[in-house]
């Protein structure tokens, strides 16, 4: 693969997911992530999952406020069923369990809370500064050694002047999608969160991810508010320790201001293919 090609907005399929009825869906191109084109990047499943979650016995007044994805093993770019059940319903709160399966073996879980919406007399609290403005068109991004013309193409990226995902982090990067999550679906200012969130470790990379494996094994969205509009500005760094593990913290932003964070467990280890 040529890896400065990166697929035109006219050439990406019609969004990342079909949906096939019986909570199955069929993948495509899009959803593959930097490492294969047979496996999926984790934003757009996260994404599907909760998607269904928001359609599974939704609540007038109530909203997800935070979930958190688990990805057991890679997923698979092909046909995946999903499912969503209730946990726990009370009056303010409730708790809902998503799975992905795929060939009928579970790829991916996810938990997440679904809380009744504060009251309008609330105060706006916070004090992280506000993000950087948009920046203006860029050239499409690449990634040293990664498979470009899925996930990477489906999104556009605009990442501070003369940055970009080979930067060592800090990073700081505003992205959208091209293409709506599900084919003839809205996309809900959830799902554009869970599909940009899993990208915060990889616009913040600090780890030397080529010599040695670096990998995150979840993702923790919570939002204090619901996204507004398409573009979502990440601002992400990486904190690591010897004999330990790494940890991937990103701010999340609107173009009104801070909405949310992510967290992301990252896997640290030496390659085994490693001479």
């Amino acid at each position: 693969m040529n890896p400065e090609f990166v697929p035109s907005p006219e050439v990406l399929p019609e969004a990342f997911y079909h949906e096939l009825g019986g909570g199955r869906y069929e993948s495509t191109p899009a959803t593959a992530g930097p490492w294969s084109a047979k496996s999926q990047h984790a934003g757009p499943p996260s994404a599907l999952v909760g998607h269904a979650m928001e359609r599974h016995a939704p609540r007038p007044g109530m909203r997800i406020a935070r979930m958190t994805v688990e990805l057991l093993r890679p997923v698979p770019v092909g046909d995946l069923t999903v499912t969503v059940r209730t946990v726990r319903s009370g009056g303010s709160v409730e708790v809902l369990e998503g799975e992905i399966t795929a060939g009928g073996e579970t790829v991916l879980l996810a938990r997440a809370f679904r809380l009744v919406a504060s009251p309008p007399y609330t105060p706006s609290l916070g004090t992280v500064l506000p993000a950087p403005a948009l920046p203006g068109p860029q050239p499409p991004h690449t990634m040293a050694d990664a498979h470009l013309d899925g996930y990477i193409a489906a999104m556009e990226w605009r990442f501070e002047d003369g940055r970009g995902f080979d930067s060592l982090g800090p990073g700081t990067a505003w992205a959208r999608q091209r293409i709506p999550l599900v084919a003839g679906a809205p996309d809900s200012p959830l799902t554009r969160a869970l599909t940009v969130a899993d990208s915060s470790w990889a616009v913040g990379f600090e780890l030397d991810h080529h010599t040695n494996l670096v990998i995150n094994t979840d993702v923790t969205l919570a939002l204090h508010r619901d996204p507004v509009g398409e573009w979502l500005c990440l601002r992400s760094h990486t904190e690591a320790s010897p004999g330990g593990s790494g940890l991937a913290l990103g701010q999340l932003d609107d173009e009104l201001g801070s909405c949310g964070r992510v967290l992301q467990t990252l896997l640290v280890t030496e390659r085994r293919d490693r001479p």
